[in-house]
């Protein structure tokens, strides 16, 4: 079993008598059904239903102060803890950054020996495993008592890669992608019966209609890894974007018809010059899969 602290991530809290409500409102996933031990993968979108930051959330049981804890990247902490507070205008509602003493660990490959309070599964995919609400300075010894080799966050990286997991920043940009593109429908990160939340209609459009033609893929890799961000082309037709990579797999942002007529023709997909090749080629004819959790 391993585990490692992520210091690319940081934690806001939403309290208050109105602080479920207040966020059920506002997000992708259902609220409602949080519990302490328990979290749920959402995002909050712009109007136009672009996701703005992901992240996943929990609730603190009481000896922590009860609330919601939000794990979100930590360059986007302040500016989600400024939206929310703005959002909040009469709600009893309170908001605080809390990344500068609080961070985020992944354990995985294992079950922890011995799970803190502030200990969740990753509800996005089973390989992905456990998060655990730390401060830095005790990763060891949290580490330690789950019974987890440390290691260090590239680790970590690799293992998401090889999930199939995208991550905001690199694998798709905050503000310019759809949660179909991500696949948050396929990670558990958009309930299709809750309410209203913002930028819902054009996300259940989408969901309802099949209009989700960009996926993230899986990619195998020969040799060196294009760098993220580098386009993805079958012969001189653009077909996508290349994002993270490690150890011979890597994630793609991907047009799936443009590929299909790619894969279909027997034209190799190129990145930066270099060869590389959908891991899953039936994913990208796969439907949709609707999961509420």
């Amino acid at each position: 079993m391993k585990a490692a602290f992520l210091p690319d991530r940081g934690v806001v809290k939403v309290g208050g008598e109105d602080a479920r409500n207040f966020l059920n409102g506002l997000v992708t996933t259902d609220v409602t059904l949080v519990r302490p031990g328990l979290g749920r993968f959402g995002a909050l979108l712009t109007p136009q239903g672009k996701i703005t930051v992901d992240f996943i959330i929990t609730e603190a049981p009481a000896g922590h102060g009860g609330g919601f804890l939000i794990d979100a990247p930590r360059a986007l902490a302040k500016g989600l803890a400024d939206k929310l507070g703005f959002y909040k205008l009469r709600a009893k509602v309170t908001v605080e950054n809390l990344s500068d003493d609080l961070g985020v660990m992944a354990v995985w490959d294992g079950e922890p020996a011995t799970k803190p309070d502030l200990t969740f599964a990753d509800p996005r995919h089973a390989a992905l495993g456990w998060r655990i609400l730390a401060p830095e300075g005790l990763a060891q010894k949290v580490a330690d008592l789950a019974g987890a080799e440390m290691v260090d966050n590239a680790a970590y990286d690799a293992h998401r890669i090889a999930a199939g997991v995208p991550r905001g920043g690199l694998d798709f940009t905050y503000g310019n992608a759809f949660p179909h593109e991500t696949n948050m429908d396929r990670l558990h990160g958009v309930d299709f019966d809750k309410g209203c939340y913002v930028g819902q209609e054009v996300v259940s459009r989408m969901q309802h209609r099949g209009t989700a033609r960009t996926r993230t893929v899986r990619v195998a890799l020969e040799g060196a890894a294009p760098e993220p961000g580098t386009a993805v082309v079958a012969g001189d037709k653009p077909v996508g974007t290349m994002g993270s990579s490690a150890g011979g797999a890597g994630l793609a942002l991907i047009r799936t018809d443009r590929a299909i007529d790619a894969l279909d023709a027997g034209t190799p997909l190129m990145s930066g010059g270099l060869a590389i090749r959908v891991a899953d080629p039936d994913s990208l004819r796969a439907a949709p899969k609707q999961t509420t959790v």
